[in-house]
C-alpha cells in the first residue's frame, strides 16, 4: 500500500491493526521458538503485549525510530482513545497507542524488514527485562 495512503488512515486505526500485528507477531515469535502448553505461552506473551511493556519499551526505544516513525508515534499517543487498559495508566496507556500506530503503519506501507526489527527488539527488551 502507498505510504501516501497509510497517512488518511486515523492514528487509531493504526494502532487498532498495529495491536493486532503485535499480538499475532509476538505468538508466531514463542511458538517458532518453544513448545509450551497454551497457558504458558499466554503468560509470556500477555507480559510482552501489555500497555505498561510497550510503553516502557518504546520509551528506550524512540531515538531508533526514524522521523516518520516518531511522528505517526505521537499522533497515536496524542490521539483520544475511547477505552482504556484495565492494567495500565492513561500515560502507559497512550504511550502504548502510539507504539501501536507505528507498528501499524509498517505495517501498512509494506515495511516488514523494519516492522520485525522493532517487534524483535520489543521482546528482546521485555524478555532481559524480566
Amino acid at each position: 500500500m502507498e505510504e501516501s495512503l497509510v497517512k488518511m488512515y486515523s492514528p487509531l486505526a493504526l494502532a487498532y491493526i498495529g495491536d493486532s500485528i503485535y499480538d499475532l507477531m509476538v505468538k508466531k515469535h514463542f511458538v517458532i521458538k518453544s513448545n509450551m502448553q497454551p497457558e504458558k505461552y499466554h503468560k509470556v506473551v500477555t507480559s510482552i503485549v501489555s500497555a505498561n511493556a510497550q510503553s516502557a519499551f518504546i520509551d528506550s526505544y524512540m531515538d531508533k525510530l526514524t522521523e516518520k516513525e516518531q511522528a505517526v508515534y505521537k499522533r497515536g499517543r496524542n490521539s483520544s482513545p475511547h477505552t482504556k487498559a484495565k492494567n495500565a495508566s492513561l500515560e502507559n496507556y497512550l504511550k502504548a497507542t502510539g507504539f501501536e500506530a507505528v507498528l501499524g503503519y509498517l505495517y501498512l506501507s509494506e515495511q516488514e524488514d523494519r516492522l520485525k526489527e522493532i517487534i524483535d527488539e520489543s521482546i528482546n527488551f521485555v524478555v532481559l527485562k524480566v
